[in-house]
């Protein structure tokens, strides 16, 4: 069972990478294991989905500014990047008529304004490992 460690609080810079700074945040703060959550703006945005037949991710990018609505995910370890924070999140967006869509955070992600919590979980250790029944990478 784990616990409720250090929370990290701030924001991120605009321009900054979504995911590359979420994981910069856990690295600096040597956060291995944990929960992230965000609000905000993104100028961009790329995301994907899981086609769970063919096992692989699909990405679709939007290049116009949308509505940081929700981020939720957390922090763990890659078996073959070991002592590296590994963010998986997944994330809704809107546009300015208000339709929202989402999926899996990818890197391309800009920040225009984007407000963090980083909760840490301790006396744990959230591994991912490959995982050949789904394709994926799981915890152990």
């Amino acid at each position: 069972i784990g616990r409720t460690g250090r929370v990290v609080v701030g924001r991120l810079a605009r321009g900054e990478d979504l995911l590359e700074g979420l994981a910069r945040v856990a690295a600096e703060n040597g956060i291995r294991n944990g929960w992230v959550e965000a609000i905000g703006a993104v100028s961009r945005a790329r995301f994907g989905y899981y086609d769970q037949s063919a096992k692989k991710y699909g990405y679709i990018e939007r290049n116009e500014p949308l509505e940081l609505l929700a981020l939720t995910g957390n922090v763990s370890e890659k078996a073959d990047a070991p002592g590296r924070p590994f963010i998986h999140a997944h994330v809704t967006l809107a546009d300015e008529r208000g339709n929202a869509f989402g999926g899996h955070l990818a890197e391309g992600t800009m920040v225009f304004a984007a407000e963090f919590r980083i909760s840490e979980i301790t006396d744990v250790t959230l591994s991912r490992n490959p995982d050949s029944e789904t394709g994926l990478s799981l915890w152990r």
